[in-house]
């Protein structure tokens, strides 16, 4: 297992000045150490030949053979491998040396504190600088698993957060390297339990999904400043993994559904990269842009401010929206808290989701009442306008809605609203959330094979229609519409009420 403590980067007053110089490969002079854990010593040290400073990892596998050439070229290897990734977000690795049965990696020095640095010392951060964390994270995961690289210890500890904006995932090979029971002992996991895939638990071959889940985990720290899956043991820790589902009271909307779905439990039906590009990006207000074929960043490049915000409203009485407050509350409970057990995410093209349908100016539903019940059926065209008792017979129900983005309301001065995120961004929250929704105790087990649901969201010029003075109808939310799938009645309502 890495140790949370063992980082190539810290500020200089953590350094601590090492007895007597040491030179490594006759170039790097050691100047004081950085920290250490189970597989060797951080350095501060100085490259002699450039002159420049750079962090150097020793490592040192205890329970290795006498001869571990073998395991060390395998090391070396992977760690070169890593060492060839060119994105931003990654931790530089400059040269790999193997001297006195001892490697030392040589790589980039960061002065920045570590996520887990940063949440601990300062509770759970912002939404919008969670999800650009999160963004240059996956770009350099993306990176990675374009070159066959899986990292295998995503966590917070690996990641560094500078103040001007920069964000670098390090460690990339090291654990891949180590991953090799000829150099741990029996029953020693590689890796961070608290971060691990379920997959892994089970004794699978790490993947890429296995980083988009660790890479949930880790933003789930950073939405909520606790582990989601951590324990007093590793055993009760692996447990919780593969039974209990985190739930999230801090965040909602894009964000929230880019956590939850990174973190199904079948590593198949996880989302996509795109998938979840675009619902950081929503979650930043900001359009999401396509993702160049090379596997290159088309992001926000180090050095340029954190956060990225729409203008923040200016102080005034709030106009009614569409979806109330109280609305607002259920979608965040929706998302948050009511999983007894782990949803999956439906796959797009299933018998059960059908595609999403829009609302408002040249949208395909009209909507008027806010009821959940309707005696239309589930198709393009339907207006909702008189809603029905759910105790009576009906062919449709809403079993979930809410605010698509945190910024929901307008200003009496002026205009400043999120940005519209883009169609395929908006459609992905609103697929994300119902799926979510659909998948727990909402809808009872027993009976969802036998319906059909699917999401309606606001088309773009709904989005940015500004309100009229009595306009109880203006939103940026969404529904999830289910029926039966054979079109019958449904005789008495079928979701339950989230309490």
């Amino acid at each position: 297992m890495t140790d949370e403590h063992t980082r190539p980067y810290g500020p200089p007053q953590q350094t601590h000045q090492a007895a007597g110089a040491r030179i490594i490969a006759g170039r790097y002079a050691l100047l004081g150490e950085l920290g250490r854990g189970g597989m060797g010593i951080v350095w501060r040290a100085q490259d002699q030949v450039i002159g420049r400073q750079v962090a150097i990892k020793e490592l040192k596998f205890p329970n290795a053979p006498e001869d571990a050439s073998v395991l060390t070229e395998r090391m070396l290897r992977e760690v070169r491998s890593a060492g060839r990734l060119n994105d931003p977000a990654v931790v530089t690795v400059y040269d790999v040396v193997t001297e006195n049965g001892a490697t030392y990696i040589v790589m980039e020095l960061v002065e920045a504190p570590t996520l887990a640095d940063l949440v601990r010392d300062r509770g759970p951060m912002p939404a919008q600088q969670i999800a650009l964390v999160g963004e240059r994270v996956l770009s350099a995961l993306r990176a990675a698993h374009a070159a066959g690289i899986v990292h295998r210890d995503v966590k917070p500890a690996n990641i560094m957060v500078a103040p001007d904006g920069r964000v670098k995932l390090t460690d990339f090979g090291i654990a891949h390297a180590a991953d090799d029971p000829r150099l741990t002992t029996s029953g020693m996991i590689v890796g961070s339990p608290a971060f691990m895939a379920p997959e892994r638990v089970e004794g699978r071959d790490a993947m890429p999904e296995s980083d988009l889940w660790s890479l949930g985990t880790t933003l789930f720290f950073a939405a909520e400043g606790i582990v989601a899956f951590e324990r007093s043991t590793t055993a009760a820790t692996l447990h919780a993994i593969m039974t209990e589902a985190p739930y999230l009271t801090r965040v909602q909307g894009p964000l929230a559904a880019a956590i939850l779905g990174l973190l199904v439990t079948k590593p198949e039906a996880r989302m996509s990269y795109d998938q979840v590009r675009s619902l950081l990006a929503a979650a930043q207000g900001v359009q999401s842009q396509p993702t160049p074929p090379s596997g290159g960043t088309a992001m926000l490049q180090p050095g340029q401010p954190m956060t990225r915000l729409a203008p923040a409203p200016a102080k005034r009485n709030l106009r009614p929206l569409w979806l109330s407050l109280a609305a607002v509350a259920v979608i965040g409970a929706l998302v948050g808290g009511i999983f007894l057990g782990r949803w999956m995410a439906a796959p797009k093209g299933t018998s059960q989701a059908q595609a999403t349908l829009t609302y408002g100016i040249n949208g395909q539903v009209k909507l008027g009442s806010s009821g959940d019940c309707y005696n239309v059926p589930l198709k393009e065209g339907i207006n909702l306008n008189d809603n029905v008792s759910c105790d009576k017979d009906h062919l449709l129900e809403v079993f979930s809605k809410g605010s698509l983005l945190d910024v929901q309301s307008y200003s009496d001065d002026d205009a400043q609203v999120a940005v519209y995120p883009g169609a395929d961004a908006v459609n992905r929250i609103a697929e994300s959330l119902c799926s979510a929704t659909f998948n727990s105790n909402v809808v009872p087990p027993q009976q969802r094979t036998s319906l059909i649901w699917r999401p309606v969201v606001p088309t773009e010029a709904e989005w940015n229609r500004p309100p009229n003075e009595e306009d109880h109808n203006y939103s940026r939310g969404f529904l999830c519409l289910l029926a039966k799938a054979d079109g019958s009645q449904i005789p008495s309502q079928i979701t339950t009420k989230v309490k």
